[in-house]
């Protein structure tokens, strides 16, 4: 594989196979560090489930474009 070939990003949400157009970052602040982040990624489609189902558990920090 060359290095300008990108590997597809797909969505988190189970069972999408479509290519993410969002990152959700987020931690867990039980678990990581305040400057911890991990990442879900997501489709247009379930952008709105995935960051509604991290921030009613108060674990979304931000939203960004991939």
């Amino acid at each position: 594989m060359t290095e300008d070939a990108a590997e597809p990003v797909i969505c988190s949400a189970k069972g999408c196979q479509q290519d993410a157009v969002w990152a959700l970052l987020w931690n867990n602040p039980k678990l990581h560090t305040p400057d911890r982040r991990k990442t879900w990624l997501a489709c247009a489609e379930h952008r709105d489930s995935l960051s509604d189902f991290l921030g009613a558990r108060g674990f979304l920090r931000e939203v960004e474009p991939v």
